[in-house]
């Protein structure tokens, strides 16, 4: 259990440093030193979109061949590898080559999103039924503390270079995207060496066989999902949500950057969502006993439309302090309690396929939200309205979340497994 949540310490890394923290705002200042600030912002969001949607198709294939050959954990310390090396590259991009580093970037976030579906579809691997809301929890909690550990390490290089013998706020921002990368490949070891995946009825096949019956297999859950109203239901209501809350993530500093927030209140604001979150994770789990998971997940929801609202207003370092507190309290809860949810309604015969779907859900979601942003922001000069878009993703979610039968769905998947 310790070692299947220590990957999210490991991975946690990509998600605070590479992906929220300073890539976006290093991306941001590269680029508009040859396109407008906005415009610069609008390729981001693009960028980002461009690579979840890519992401969104090859989560479900890698998790249907996952439970084809039997082989979950080696598949995730393959991309594991592959996002590794990418991330370490973006340090050696040339100055001014923007294009490149968000090429680099698209690889290494393809093999985090695809590494995410297999790590999910080993929770149950982990955790008894009753307790995959508490484990599920920890593991965010073990994610935001290791994320912010080396965040606060990166922020020290970026604010004092020169006492760690760098020549300047470039070279340690280089040096975070390695050290991301050695965080990546080191705390997934204990996962590696430790974590027993069960036993799979998984053979050897030829590639095109394999394909093959992937495909087929992928179309016949496709078409099983009208059999599980309650999962497809869920699949729908996480869509929407998860749209809203991986666009805040992505677009965060991005869109502070644009107002003319500094780095350091950028870098030093996602720190304290790190520190804050963490617990707020973990009590999110315990609130999910007495309350329910979808009760707690749409009071984060409620939390995510005044988030929305006090964006559009944002104008200052101490609003962007306020938020990110606001976020640290609601995020890794509703992140959480969403995974240990969907993992309840999934028959255990399936669980890497349909995590496929999950993730499916997840980054489609998470291509329309960037892709509005970036139209909206660019239609209007301006990516203050572009906020306001978010708000409607956490409205509607949570009213579907809340109409689910989650214990007719449990029942169902486990008479499936049976």
């Amino acid at each position: 259990m310790r070692a299947w949540c220590f990957y999210d310490c490991a991975n946690s890394a990509f998600a605070t440093t590479v992906t929220a923290a300073v890539l976006p705002p290093y991306f941001a200042d590269v680029a508009a030193a040859t396109v407008p600030r906005h415009v610069a912002t609008a390729t981001w969001a693009y960028g980002s979109a461009a690579a979840l949607l890519l992401a969104a198709i090859a989560g479900p294939l890698l998790g249907a061949t996952a439970d084809r050959l039997g082989r979950r954990k080696r598949l995730l310390l393959g991309c594991v590898a592959v996002g590794a090396v990418a991330t370490a590259a973006i340090a050696a991009t040339p100055a001014g080559d923007w294009r490149a580093m968000i090429a680099l970037f698209g690889v290494a976030f393809i093999a985090f999103a695809c590494g995410n579906v297999l790590y999910d579809s080993l929770l149950p691997a982990v955790a008894d039924p009753g307790e995959l809301h508490r484990v599920s929890a920890r593991g965010f909690a073990y994610g935001y503390l290791g994320g912010g550990i080396l965040l606060a390490i990166n922020l020290a290089w970026i604010l004092f270079p020169r006492s760690f013998g760098l020549s300047g706020a470039d070279a340690a921002i280089r040096l975070s995207f390695v050290s991301v990368a050695l965080w990546w490949l080191g705390f997934s070891i204990p996962l590696a060496r430790s974590l027993h995946e069960p036993r799979s009825p998984g053979v050897a096949l030829p590639a095109h066989r394999l394909a093959r019956d992937v495909l087929v297999g992928l179309g016949r859950t496709l078409g099983g999902l009208r059999r599980r109203p309650e999962l497809l239901q869920f699949l729908i209501a996480f869509w929407l949500y998860s749209d809203g809350i991986g666009t805040i993530v992505k677009m965060a500093t991005v869109y502070g950057r644009e107002v003319g927030i500094g780095r350091t209140h950028l870098i030093g604001a996602l720190l304290l969502v790190q520190i804050l979150a963490a617990p707020a994770s973990l009590w999110f789990g315990r609130l999910a006993g007495p309350l329910g998971p979808q009760r707690a997940v749409f009071i984060g929801l409620m939390g995510y439309v005044g988030i929305t609202v006090l964006g559009f207003f944002l104008s200052t370092p101490l609003h962007f302090w306020l938020l990110a507190v606001l976020v640290a309290l609601f995020q890794g809860g509703t992140q959480a309690l969403s995974r240990s949810m969907f993992a309840a309604l999934v028959p255990r015969a399936k669980l890497g396929e349909l995590f496929g779907f999950y993730s499916v859900s997840e980054k489609l979601a998470g291509v329309l939200g960037p892709l509005m942003f970036g139209l909206v922001a660019q239609a209007s000069g301006a990516s203050r309205y572009a906020v306001l878009t978010l708000m409607p993703f956490f409205i509607l979610g949570g009213w579907l979340l809340m109409r689910v039968d989650l214990a007719a769905g449990a029942r169902r998947a486990e008479a499936e497994g049976s």
